[in-house]
């Protein structure tokens, strides 16, 4: 694996989920396999799971980790070519990804869509910029349209606590008081459209999202029958597509309640976190679910990634 950016980078599943669960039961079986090696994280938005676990993982591998913050500790970068750069914009990503690559062996990137130019965020300029210009490895740590590590760990999870051999897997939308990206949604049908499962999605009329990600996916507006026998609910916020970024409804009669899991098959309700309780779902259903352990997963799908792409690199 040379550069880990979505599901297409990835050429065995099964063997990627299966590498996670191994590092849970011995989290330090390769702890060699990084050593003399480092892993810098470069954050242009907030981070919480993804900056600690994908931090562990490299420790748990033996490898040294170096963090910046680059809308707070670095310059404004400039990501047009050909650019005149007379404004705000300080240092290019031409040289800026250059020379991080002279510091670390692999360079995780976190940016989130801006919500403001469709075409801007589905071209995924700031993570291809770095791709492009970056002289080692990339991993995304999320981008403006998908979220590979947090899908990974998405179905670690789902392995772990399926009860038949093809779950049912309903992705809802739930109200959320700001407007949110696509991208954990679009990441998580892109890896569960691969997994032997019956996938649906359920959402209000005006947030499908863009069909390259739900083709082929059952699509149905009623959340109540959509939960009908589920085996898991994972639930997400998103942003229309369509009316790219806006915020079309806050209905609550979306949130997920204790009366809706009842519908399922005693399925588990699944989210990425952070979650807005009693707005997304309701206290009792997240205290008895399993979005704990699932961030817990987090940790050794990072490092199953690292693992993959340091052994390629040998």
């Amino acid at each position: 694996m040379k550069n880990f950016l979505s599901i297409d980078n990835v050429t065995d599943l099964g063997g990627l989920v299966e590498q996670a669960l191994q590092f849970k039961q011995n989290p330090f079986a390769s702890k060699d396999l990084g050593k003399g090696k480092t892993l810098g994280l470069i954050f242009m938005n907030p981070s919480l799971r993804t900056r600690l676990s994908t931090q562990q993982a490299a420790y748990n591998l033996g490898m040294e980790v170096m963090v910046m913050n680059m809308n707070q500790d670095g310059w404004q970068l400039e990501f047009e070519d050909g650019s005149v750069m007379d404004g705000g914009t300080a240092e290019h990503i031409r040289e800026a990804a250059a020379v991080i690559s002279q510091y670390c062996d692999i360079i995780g990137i976190r940016t989130f869509a801006g919500l403001k130019h469709q075409q801007n965020d589905y071209q995924e300029l700031v993570l291809n910029k770095f791709v492009t210009y970056a002289q080692v490895p990339v991993i995304s740590l999320e981008s403006a349209t998908l979220h590979p590590l947090q899908s990974l760990a998405d179905l670690v999870t789902i392995q772990e606590y399926q009860k038949s051999h093809r779950p049912k897997i309903v992705l809802s939308w739930a109200p959320h008081p700001r407007a949110l990206p696509q991208a954990v949604a679009n990441s998580f049908l892109q890896w569960a459209s691969q997994w032997d499962c019956e996938l649906v999605l359920t959402h209000p009329p005006g947030y499908e999202l863009a069909e390259e990600f739900t083709e082929g996916v059952q699509v149905l507006n009623d959340q109540e029958l959509a939960m009908k026998g589920a085996d898991f609910v994972y639930t997400k916020n998103w942003s229309s597509y369509r009316q790219y970024g806006q915020v079309l409804t806050q209905d609550p009669s979306w949130m997920i309640t204790p009366e809706k899991m009842d519908l399922t098959n005693n399925g588990q309700f699944m989210h990425c976190l952070p979650l807005r309780r009693n707005v997304v779902a309701s206290d009792e259903v997240v205290d008895n679910s399993i979005v704990i352990p699932q961030s817990k997963n987090r940790l050794f799908a990072a490092q199953a990634v690292l693992s993959e792409i340091l052994l390629d690199a040998q």
